[in-house]
C-alpha cells in the first residue's frame, strides 16, 4: 500500500531582543561596568532601585563572567542615554535579563548617580598555586580541562598585573624570580582586565610565580547581603 506523509509548517515565536542584550559599560573588561539594557535597538542605563541581587545574578551569567561581587549606584558613572523605565524582577535562575519578570516602577524617575554599577568576578580560570594565599603563587590557568602552568619572560610584570587584576588581588607586590618550572607562554600589554586577553604561545618559558596586594575595601556580598569588608593580605612570609 502507499502511504503519505504531509509536511506541517510550524512558526515559532522568537524574543524579540538579540542575544547581546545587556552589557556591562564605564570600565575595561567584560566584566565589570555601568549596567544597560538594549531595546529598540538603543541602550539605556538601569536605575540602582530597580536591579538586585537576584537580577544581577542573571546578568554575570549571561556575560559568562562569574558571581556577583560589587552592586552599587554610581559606581560606573551615569549613562549619556535614556534610563530604563522597568523594574526587573528576576528569581536568578533565568539565562538571559530579559527573560526576568519586570514591573513598573513607581515612580518614573532615577536621581542622578543611580546608575547601577555591577562588578562581576571573573570566571575562575586561573589561580596563584603554593604562595600560602589566594593572592599569591605560582600562576596556573585552566585549558583544555586541566591545570597548565603559566610561563612569562620579558614581559612578566605585564602578565602578573593581569593575574593580580583579573583575580581580584589589587596590584603586584613582587615577581619572585627563581622558578624552576616551566610553562606555555603568555604575553600581555598590562593594561587586559583577563589572561583571556593577552596572546598566548606553547613555547616552554620560565614559570611565573606572583605575589599581589590582596583586595581592600569592597563591597562583597555574603549571604544575599552586601557588605563592606577589608581583605588586605600581608605578603610577609611567602
Amino acid at each position: 500500500s502507499l502511504s503519505v506523509s504531509s509536511t506541517k509548517l510550524i512558526e515559532c515565536s522568537t524574543n524579540s531582543f538579540s542575544p547581546d542584550s545587556v552589557r556591562l559599560v564605564g570600565r575595561a573588561g567584560l566584566c565589570s561596568g555601568r549596567v544597560e539594557v538594549k531595546s529598540n535597538q538603543s541602550w539605556a542605563s538601569v536605575c540602582e532601585a530597580d536591579f538586585d541581587r537576584q537580577d544581577a545574578e542573571v546578568v554575570c551569567v549571561e556575560l559568562g563572567c562569574g558571581a556577583p561581587a560589587a552592586l552599587q549606584g554610581g559606581l560606573y558613572g551615569e549613562g549619556e542615554g535614556q534610563t530604563w523605565d522597568k523594574e526587573f524582577q528576576c528569581k536568578g535562575k533565568e539565562s538571559l535579563l530579559l527573560d526576568c519578570d519586570t514591573s513598573d516602577r513607581e515612580n518614573n524617575t532615577c536621581l542622578p548617580g543611580n546608575a547601577v554599577g555591577l562588578t562581576c568576578s571573573e570566571p575562575d580560570d586561573v589561580r596563584l598555586v603554593g604562595g600560602g594565599s589566594r593572592c599569591a603563587g605560582g600562576v596556573e590557568w585552566y585549558d583544555q580541562g586541566e591545570w597548565r602552568i603559566v610561563g612569562a619572560d620579558w614581559n612578566k610584570e605585564n602578565v602578573a598585573a593581569v593575574v593580580c587584576r583579573q583575580m581580584g588581588c589589587g596590584s603586584t607586590v613582587s615577581v619572585p624570580p627563581g622558578n624552576i618550572t616551566r610553562g606555555f607562554g603568555v604575553f600581555c600589554s598590562g593594561s587586559e582586565s583577563s589572561l583571556r586577553e593577552c596572546s598566548r604561545s606553547y613555547d616552554l618559558l620560565p614559570g611565573l610565580t606572583v605575589i599581589c596586594s590582596g583586595i581592600n575595601k569592597i563591597h562583597y556580598m555574603d549571604k544575599s547581603k552586601w557588605t563592606l569588608v577589608d581583605l588586605a593580605i600581608s605578603a610577609t612570609g611567602v
